[in-house]
């Protein structure tokens, strides 16, 4: 009787170790899905040393850790779980997954297959692991990532799990599929109305592919925190995406963000001090990185670095903008660093001189290299075309407009005009006529284009001697005549150019005053038409004299 109640004791005692277990690992997971990493390794990193062959604890840490960018320690512990577990599906797709954020593409592949076979294709677990890793990682594979996830809802403990869901519409999103990105999404809160994750991530869809109808996204966002109040990564959004429009509603989002996360969050002295830049408190933003520095110990948050960087930058305090971007850099993960980051230290570099122009350039190239749509490099050419232009450098600044030229699939009429003009105003006039050319064929019915081209060949041919410029002006004149008003300047301008060319070049009185008659039928007020007709009408011109055509050197008879 007595071995009856031990061996029931011992199987009560079992239990609820096992119940413990399950809850442990549902707290560590629910952390990692509020993205909570820190609270959640803690959870998981007891387990581990409770259980040191519980492989799904330790794949749960090794997950957070790479959250955390601890791609080492990741690594180390699934290495030395698989030692004593050799045949765990589940920690060898962990392994396949830092294999893919190490750029072993082969040997992450391996590493999948692998788990696959060694779990017959029937753990939704293990094809929900391999997904996630490869649509994580930049150089996943989003198709394969869609069939092993697909795969995943098909199997009896996968059907029902959001998560997998979440991960497939990441999948798709990944493969430009939006449509099928937000029906995964749909499908995930359809399992579980409370799943605030997949609610901001079809807000998420919308908002990155550009559409211009925040109301859309927002109400997707709205979604998520009315379907769960505590999922912090949304008013971490919101506060990112109100921090350079309204400076009040960032503020308020982000601390809703910090409340929530409290210590797993342990850049908030960062994100308070952003607020005093986004305040335009530029100042008092270095002031408060300094001592978040100061109070971080040996290994502050590298972005406080960065936030000064962009404080001196506004203040116009290049040379203390340099260095803090040199240390930023130095500090930073590479792959934190942004296009943003990379071109606004090249702004910093063209504003000390031309000493450092080169080094401007590599840094530009490797901004425009990381952005993936076209819209963003304009903007950054934009911006230093725009820096060229303020400091009357207008060749670097025709230099930049024309890169956006050349950037942009189908250039606007303001993209070849900046270019063009900008040449124009540096005096490089064959690259002006160049520019305005492009204009002519693709706008061939503006007046402008042909209008600035025939002053671009002026200035090449500023005596007028050759008539380079003639044809432009005329043509600007042919097209102009259609529409009087709108092309009033360039028809004025275009006439002008006739009037001395026709009283020094071709010495023919008669169509010199006829311009300005052309002229003043525009403008009757205009008084250098008006001064010209009384002077030329008093000049006694006679047609310039023919060249004598020399004799040839042939014997004549």
């Amino acid at each position: 009787m007595n071995k009856i109640k031990s061996a029931l004791l011992l199987c009560s005692i079992l239990c609820i170790a096992a119940i413990v277990k399950a809850q442990s690992i549902d707290d560590g997971k629910k952390l990692f899905y509020y993205e909570k990493y820190i609270s959640a390794k803690d959870v998981f990193n007891k387990l581990v040393i409770a259980n040191p062959n519980d492989v799904d604890a330790a794949y749960w840490l090794g997950q957070a850790e790479l959250q955390l960018n601890d791609t080492a320690s990741a690594q180390a512990l699934y290495q030395k779980t698989l030692m004593a577990n050799s045949n765990s599906a589940l920690l060898i797709a962990g392994l396949g997954h830092i294999e893919l954020l190490q750029g072993k593409t082969a040997d992450a592949h391996n590493r999948f297959e692998t788990a696959i076979s060694l779990s017959n294709s029937k753990n939704a677990a293990v094809l929900n692991a391999i997904g996630f890793a490869n649509v994580e990682a930049k150089t996943g594979d989003a198709g394969y990532a869609i069939d092993k996830l697909t795969l995943a809802t098909t199997l009896k403990d996968g059907a029902k799990n959001p998560d997998i869901y979440c991960n497939l519409g990441d999948a798709y999103k990944k493969l430009g599929d939006g449509g099928s990105a937000q029906k995964s999404y749909q499908t995930a809160l359809s399992i579980q109305k409370n799943y605030a994750r997949a609610s901001y991530k079809i807000g998420k869809l919308y908002q990155t592919q550009g559409f211009t109808q925040q109301d859309i996204f927002l109400k997707y966002y709205n979604d998520a925190i009315a379907e769960d109040a505590n999922y912090s990564p949304i008013y971490y959004n919101l506060y990112q995406y109100y921090y350079t429009t309204d400076v009040t509603k960032s503020g308020n989002y982000l601390e809703q963000y910090l409340t929530l996360m409290g210590a797993d969050e342990p850049n908030a002295c960062y994100y308070r001090a952003s607020m005093k830049y986004a305040q335009g408190l530029f100042k008092d933003a270095i002031t408060q990185s300094d001592n978040c520095i100061a109070a971080a110990g040996p290994t502050p948050f590298p972005s406080l670095y960065g936030l000064k960087a962009y404080a001196y930058f506004r203040l116009g305090d290049s040379t203390d903008a340099k260095s803090s971007f040199e240390l930023y850099f130095a500090k930073q993960i590479p792959g934190k660093i942004g296009s943003t980051d990379y071109v606004t230290y090249a702004r910093v570099l063209l504003k000390l001189g031309a000493a450092d122009t080169a080094l401007a350039t590599t840094s530009i190239n490797k901004g425009l290299a990381l952005d993936s749509l076209e819209a963003d490099k304009v903007t950054h050419l934009r911006s230093i075309a725009t820096d060229y232009e303020t400091s009357k450098d207008f060749k670097g600044a025709s230099d930049y407009y024309s890169k956006i030229v050349a950037v942009k699939a189908n250039p606007t009429k303001t993209d070849l005009y900046n270019a063009g003009y900008s040449y124009f105003r540096a005096g490089a006039y064959k690259n002006a006529v160049q520019a305005f050319t492009i204009y002519t064929q693709k706008f061939p019915d503006d007046a402008f284009g042909f209008y600035m081209m025939g002053k671009s060949y002026w200035g090449i041919d500023s005596t007028m001697q050759k008539g380079l410029a003639n044809p432009s002006f005329q043509k600007a004149i042919d097209v102009g005549l259609a529409d009087t008003v709108k092309y009033k300047q360039q028809l004025i301008g275009s006439y002008k150019y006739f009037v001395p060319y026709y009283v020094n070049v071709k010495r023919d009185k008669q169509m010199a005053l006829d311009y300005c008659d052309k002229i003043l039928a525009l403008d009757p007020t205009d008084a250098q038409a008006l001064s010209n007709k009384e002077v030329i009408s008093k000049l006694n011109l006679k047609p310039a004299a023919a060249k004598k055509t020399p004799p040839s050197s042939g014997n004549t008879q």
